[in-house]
């Protein structure tokens, strides 16, 4: 008998903005899997397992939590966000399509959860509120001249982008190069939100122009968000400005 395999979001981090359907499945699992970080949001129950892994064995750990959903348990991968937008939602599904036929008889489900861009923009407005596209600066997985060249495709497109996995360590000059790109096509006046650690104690938002935007502002923790040309700010006096894209688009002139 096979058993459960659940993908659950865990939202930005605050347990008010994790929902009711993702915490049940994760208390009701016998064995968690996910990124230690985001296990330690997870409060620890008795009797259940943690297999704590590290950020890039996200294969490596769809392939764990299939084999023990395939031996009979009732397991979870937990994600941060929503599983689905660069979570691991994608690795699982990798590792059924390269794995053992076995595991296709494995119950999967997959758990939304409020990701990092809903989360920071609804922090300062509706940065939203029109076209909008997700863009990952890791170049782990694909090409750096593929990131460029999406985020140039993107820019002039006129989407919102909401960039993740902004630097680390090992690329620190990533984010800057991509605000070197956007500039070459998006006015100076662009607003960017810079927002980290959501939800969490501590919490950081950030509003500037793209003109002054810098790569140092952001560590992995952060998920910004660059506007399009029709993007705009709402001065407040005393309190932040608000940042909101227009519903609607100018039709081109003939």
């Amino acid at each position: 008998m096979t058993g459960r395999l659940s993908v659950v979001g865990l939202g930005p981090g605050n347990s008010h903005q994790l929902t009711p359907e993702a915490d049940a499945i994760v208390s009701a699992a016998g064995a968690l899997f996910g990124y230690g970080p985001y296990l330690d949001r997870v409060p620890e129950r008795a009797g259940q397992r943690r297999h704590p892994s590290d950020n890039r064995q996200e294969l490596y750990r769809a392939e764990q939590a299939l084999n023990a959903a395939a031996e009979g348990e009732t397991v979870a991968i937990v994600s941060g966000g929503d599983p689905g937008v660069f979570g691991m939602a994608a690795a699982v599904c990798e590792a059924l399509d390269r794995g053992p036929t076995s595991w296709r008889n494995v119950e999967v489900a997959f758990v939304p959860g409020v990701s990092a861009m809903l989360a920071v923009a609804a922090r300062v407005g509706a940065p939203l509120g029109h076209d909008f596209c997700a863009i990952s600066l890791s170049d782990n997985l694909k090409p750096w001249e593929v990131v460029e060249q999406r985020l140039e495709a993107a820019a002039a497109a006129g989407f919102v982008i909401a960039l993740y996995n902004p630097v680390s360590r090992a690329r620190p000059w990533q984010l800057e190069r991509a605000f070197s790109r956007l500039r070459t096509i998006l006015p100076d006046t662009t607003p960017v939100v810079f927002g980290r650690a959501v939800g969490r104690q501590d919490e950081r938002i950030a509003i500037t122009q793209l003109s002054a935007a810098q790569g140092n502002s952001a560590d992995m923790a952060t998920c910004i968000i660059v506007g399009s040309a029709e993007t705009r700010m709402i001065e407040r006096p005393g309190s932040c400005p608000l940042v909101y894209t227009p519903r609607g688009t100018a039709r081109p002139t003939a």
